[in-house]
């Protein structure tokens, strides 16, 4: 079987490094150029960058020069770990060039005509690349790290019985901030209540991805965002208000049946079970989950009433699996399977083209 060639953007920060890891040996896709900013550009990808992951890093990709960010690759699909300050033109240079761009940054997350994609909850919002107007490319986001494990924890509870009001807490892991990140003297032996921008993420993002792909969910949502020293996963103190009730055993069922698209069509990195449910009142934690369903879970625990809305509980996510890199690759599996990658692809009225071949697949 003959694998899809695919670029990276931002290829040396520490979301393009996971995407490397997860895209190495990826059953479908195939790393054919590797992209990051002029001072990479020329550098053995060993070289070019501190590796920060916990695997490896593979000889043959080891060894592949860093390019310019520049649409000129050997592929017609590129994955955007690329920081925000430089993202968003970027990306746009590469769609209007026909490529399909699978982004993780948060540019253009919002913008009316471009999914905010999480595969189990909307996959339907792929409806909205029939109204770009990129030629014959596309840009599809996933949603911030946080907002990923929450929005799927609301899902199940959106479906039976409604949802009017959430309030939140996150405590966020320092991967999330990036490489070098957090200086060690501010976070050891400390908490810091502010993240740059992250609040107002979590309080509108959630509600574009639950609503139509046409018209935003309406709910009331309250955020206040946290960074804490755990390295890995984030954690998430949530309280809904439902529009009609449901009982804790009601809720737990719904969230261990929670199933969508990635699973009914088996895709590589779709999670056998997306929400896991834990009974030990002492759960969910950082070093002990975060890597189930290999980081692509999100797992939830501490079910309880809440003496203000009806319901609380405690949610963890892998912020770099489930919540960037591995949420983009998933994207582009669900995009693969439908044949929006394909060299020619029609939704609606509207004709998606590009000059490279892409296998078939399936």
């Amino acid at each position: 079987m003959k694998k899809i060639p695919v670029g990276i953007l931002g290829a040396t920060g520490m979301v393009g490094q996971k995407f490397v890891e997860l895209l190495s040996s990826h059953p479908w896709f195939e790393i054919v150029a590797l992209a990051a900013s002029d001072r990479s550009v020329g550098k053995r990808y060993g070289d070019a960058m501190k590796w920060s992951m916990q695997v490896a890093l593979p000889q043959n990709i080891a060894d592949v020069p860093v390019v310019a960010c520049l649409p000129d690759l050997p592929c017609n699909v590129v994955f955007s770990g690329l920081d925000s300050s430089v993202a968003g033109v970027i990306e746009e240079n590469f769609a209007r060039a026909g490529y399909k761009v699978i982004s993780n940054s948060s540019n253009h997350r919002m913008d009316p005509n471009v999914p905010l994609l999480i595969p189990e909850v909307n996959g339907d919002h792929l409806k909205l690349l029939e109204h770009q107007r990129f030629g014959g490319g596309t840009i599809i986001t996933n949603p911030n790290c946080s907002v990923i494990g929450i929005t799927m924890a609301l899902k199940p509870l959106l479906d039976k019985w409604g949802i009017e009001a959430v309030h939140v807490v996150t405590l966020q892991a320092l991967s999330g901030a990036g490489y070098p990140g957090v200086a060690s003297i501010d976070i050891l032996d400390n908490v810091i209540p502010y993240i740059a921008g992250e609040e107002a993420k979590v309080e509108k993002e959630p509600l574009k991805i639950l609503g139509t792909y046409l018209e935003p969910y309406v709910m009331r949502l309250s955020a206040q965002c946290t960074r804490v020293s755990v390295a890995d996963g984030h954690l998430a103190c949530i309280s809904v208000k439902l529009k009609e009730k449901g009982s804790a055993n009601e809720i737990i069922a719904a969230w261990r049946g929670f199933k969508g698209e990635p699973q009914e069509l088996n895709l590589p990195t779709a999670p056998k079970h997306p929400i896991v449910y834990l009974e030990d009142e002492r759960h969910p934690q950082p070093k002990l989950h975060r890597t189930l369903e290999g980081g692509m879970a999100v797992s939830i625990g501490r079910l309880r009433e809440c003496p203000l809305f009806d319901w609380k509980f405690v949610i963890l996510s892998h912020n770099t699996i489930r919540g960037a890199a591995g949420c983009a690759i998933l994207n582009a599996e669900l995009m693969a399977k439908k044949g929006i990658l394909n060299e020619s692809f029609s939704y609606g009225k509207y004709s998606l083209r590009s000059e490279l071949r892409t296998p078939n697949l399936f």
